[in-house]
């Protein structure tokens, strides 16, 4: 029972990280501010329906891409690079 027990609380670990998007190591005076961030996808066709800093200190977006696919982006909060999406 003991090796179930310490199987399940390993996987349940396992699952979070994997659910975890990355980390962003960017000081916050690096960042681009948000209004121009979000400008500029906007510019490239995205639709946001949801911007947020994510628990990596991220930019993360959910919406739509400019042919209407539903999108989970992060980004570099300083270079706008897409470093993971879903």
């Amino acid at each position: 029972m003991q090796r179930t027990l310490i199987a399940s609380a390993f996987i349940a670990l396992a699952s979070t990280a994997a659910l975890a998007g990355p980390a962003c190591n960017v000081p916050q005076t690096q960042w681009m501010k948000e209004g121009d961030f979000k400008a500029k996808l906007e510019q490239q066709g995205y639709q946001i329906k949801t911007f947020k800093v994510s628990k990596g200190q991220c930019y993360e977006i959910y919406g739509f891409d400019k042919a209407g696919k539903k999108v989970e982006i992060y980004f570099d909060p300083a270079t706008a690079a897409v470093l993971e999406q879903k």
